[in-house]
């Protein structure tokens, strides 16, 4: 009973051991690494889903659950953009984000200014004996970034596979643009939930920022 309530916790933990690998296989100019990259990021965002299911489907939920799932989603957020951001501004036209050109960087700190804000406010809510899972907006971020992310590191060795192989055929055409359309919308949706979620979580805990020390 006790390893089957923690095994959405164990599935999180090795969601979080893939984001360094992640990191590294990204970087990797490599037609392997950058397909491992890619399968390895798809192993981690099913598994994002499954620790989810399981604590619903059984009451699997713990506190420790609630703090290391949001956690996870950092981390593998951090292992792909990083990497976005360098591979972008290499400057060579396989490495371009289809309708976004080099990653900006204005893009990088919202992205990740709200993840660092959203974790001093957890921590902050928790000394004060609050846990604030993640809500339901942050989940839709979350889905709308990891599809941005899994879509770019897909889209990284199939330009690879274009520039050695004949791939003119019309079906390749319309997957390339449907693709390509994909990750320029999924990056601007995630932005736009980026921001709403962050303004979710503040007014959805609003009483708590209104706490007075009498109180």
């Amino acid at each position: 009973m006790g390893l089957g309530k923690n095994l959405p916790n164990l599935v999180t933990i090795a969601r979080m051991a893939c984001c360094p690998a992640i990191f590294i296989l990204a970087l990797d100019q490599s037609l392997e690494a950058k397909v491992w990259a890619a399968a390895l990021f798809l192993f981690a965002g099913m598994s994002d889903l499954w620790d989810g299911y399981l604590a619903r489907k059984y009451g699997w939920i713990t506190d420790t659950g609630k703090l290391l799932d949001p956690l996870a989603d950092k981390l593998l957020l951090v292992a792909t953009f990083i990497p976005f951001y360098i591979i972008s501004h290499r400057g060579t036209g396989v490495s371009a984000i289809p309708y976004w050109g080099a990653l900006p960087m204005w893009v990088m700190v919202l992205i990740l200014g709200r993840e660092m804000f959203v974790t001093i406010f957890r921590q902050w809510a928790a000394r004060r004996e609050v846990v604030i899972a993640a809500g339901i907006s942050g989940k839709y971020k979350a889905f709308l970034q990891n599809s941005f992310s899994g879509g770019l590191l897909l889209w990284y060795p199939l330009q690879d596979i274009s520039m050695t192989k004949d791939l003119s055929a019309w079906y390749y055409r319309v997957w390339i643009e449907f693709h390509s359309m994909w990750i320029g919308l999924t990056l601007a949706l995630a932005l736009l939930f980026t921001v709403y979620s962050m303004f979710d979580y503040l007014w959805s805990y609003r009483n708590l920022i209104g706490v007075k020390e009498s109180d």
